[in-house]
């Protein structure tokens, strides 16, 4: 059993609640998200496309160094939205040097 970091068991609390959109696709089809967390290893496009959803919903960009395919156990999952603001709040504030803020958005 690997040691998860506080910042995966509140995105695995996230998927149990419903409160996380998976994907570029389906992000786009969202009315608010509170904060927006992409893979490290994700392409520039897509990378370019999570900092347009962050400016979209004024909310943070945070970057994943382990993939997030396997913290999301989702394979090719290079994105997700978090559309819970209390469970957002808890991840930006347990990040660490896995998972960071790259810009802001509005806080929360």
């Amino acid at each position: 059993m690997t040691n998860r970091s506080k910042v995966e068991t509140f995105i695995g609390f996230s998927i149990k609640s419903r409160s996380v959109t998976m994907g570029t696709n389906s992000i786009a089809t969202i009315k608010k998200a509170f904060l927006i967390i992409t893979c490290d290893s994700a392409s520039d496009g897509t990378k370019k496309i999570a900092e347009s959803y962050a400016r979209k919903f004024n909310c943070p960009l945070m970057i994943s160094k382990p993939l997030l395919e396997d913290v999301v156990l989702k394979t090719n999952c290079k994105m997700i939205a978090i559309t819970d603001a209390n469970l957002a709040k808890a991840i930006i504030e347990n990040q660490n040097e896995n998972f960071s803020i790259s810009s802001g958005g509005n806080g929360l």
